[in-house]
């Protein structure tokens, strides 16, 4: 299918979805609520001018500086996080209604009257956009306030005993764009410097723009300080925004892109092995690119430990076969806004935290940054400070 054909399609279907979740939030608290004709028109207008406001700004964003757009595009990603909360709400509260209903039935009691009918649908509806604005202004407190350490250790059978207590910061999912920019980009460095990490990871999607674009903005990443160095494994979002010449510019900036390969972490024997894959989705846009775990691993010695930097945490099956230790990943924001790190679980094995596949551990951060809405509700951006250990045999 052509390019340009394909933008249409995705656009059209994407146009789609968005009427269709403004109809139905409009069919909920305006239609099924019977307000007065004044309120009924506002309302409605309200509406209609929300879903007008996705395609317009996307629309006349084209060719413009990202920093001319920022305070644009928050407003419309904001709507979109919580016209993603009402829908959720509202899904909830229909599927309880027909589950009464039907229970309502079986037991064959008496029908409400419509009087009644109307004020319940009055007071549902006026909840529902009740806790869809007060979960949407916590979470865009937390998306656009919050930055948490989490530091956590992990016990590693094949770390050399000298290694106890060398750590990793790991950063990923930043998202460097049209709303995330240069001055965000700037505290992450300062916190992150401020661990003291004995070396610094990121584990993909650090960016949602070209390096003309975003060139600026993403420049203080040169100012990361570890004692082993920087590394960076490209993301999806990368392959959107000009991979090869993203590898280029951090490589400048003094980042040391993994691709495929392996690197040491220490000396001589006290040291372990850091390896690095492309994106699990990479080979889809050719030129190479595709995750090559086996050549990243081939020749190695296999009683050293081997950590691995993979942006998606289902490459941890393979991981777990080819003898990696830990794998760190991003990828999955944690969901980021309850409850979709439950249709995330449905692709990814594991949406947050450690866990364990057979002899590999893998960790996946929530990410430090966030795509889309500037949200986050249950799922706050980190820097993770990763503490190795040698585990006990």
């Amino acid at each position: 299918m052509p390019r340009a054909l394909s933008f249409v399609v995705f656009f059209v279907v994407v146009l789609s979805l968005a009427g269709s979740l403004h109809y139905y939030v409009w069919a909920r608290l305006v239609r099924d609520v019977a307000l007065p004709l004044m309120w009924h028109r506002i309302l409605t207008g309200l509406i209609i001018a929300l879903f007008a406001s996705i395609p317009l700004t996307f629309t006349l964003a084209r060719g413009h500086r990202v920093e001319s757009l920022r305070p644009v595009l928050l407003g419309t990603f904001s709507w979109m996080g919580l016209l993603f909360l009402t829908v959720m709400l509202l899904l909830v509260v229909d599927a309880g209604r027909v589950g009464l209903g039907l229970a309502g039935r079986l037991l064959e009691t008496p029908p409400d009257d419509p009087e009644r009918r109307l004020a319940l649908t009055r007071m549902l509806g006026v909840g529902v956009a009740l806790v869809a604005g007060g979960a949407g202004t916590l979470a865009a407190r937390s998306g656009l306030t919050e930055l948490m350490v989490k530091r956590l250790t992990v016990a590693l059978p094949r770390l050399p005993a000298e290694m106890n207590g060398t750590t990793i910061a790991q950063l990923s999912d930043v998202h460097v764009g049209s709303t995330i920019q240069r001055g965000f980009i700037e505290r992450v460095v300062r916190e992150t410097n401020a661990l003291e990490p004995d070396v610094i990871v990121i584990t993909g999607d650090l960016v949602d723009g070209s390096v003309a674009q975003l060139a600026d903005h993403v420049a203080p990443l040169g100012d990361l300080r570890a004692k082993y160095g920087v590394f960076f494994v490209t993301g999806n979002h990368e392959y959107y925004s000009g991979a090869e010449a993203w590898c280029h510019e951090l490589e400048r900036l003094g980042i040391r892109v993994l691709r495929n390969e392996r690197v040491q972490i220490g000396e001589g024997a006290v040291s372990y092995d850091l390896a690095g894959v492309d994106d699990y989705s990479a080979h889809r846009f050719g030129r190479g690119h595709g995750a090559d775990l086996k050549k990243a691993v081939a020749g190695r010695d296999d009683s050293r430990e081997l950590v691995l930097l993979a942006h998606q945490p289902r490459q941890v099956f393979e991981a777990d076969r080819l003898g990696v230790g830990l794998q760190l990943s991003g990828h999955t924001h944690g969901g980021q806004i309850f409850p979709w790190n439950i249709f995330v679980r449905l692709q990814q094995p594991v949406v947050s935290g450690l866990a364990r596949f057979g002899r590999a551990l893998v960790y996946v951060s929530n990410g430090t940054g966030y795509w889309g809405p500037p949200m986050r509700l249950g799922a706050p951006a980190e820097i993770t400070l990763l503490t190795l250990e040698r585990a006990a045999s």
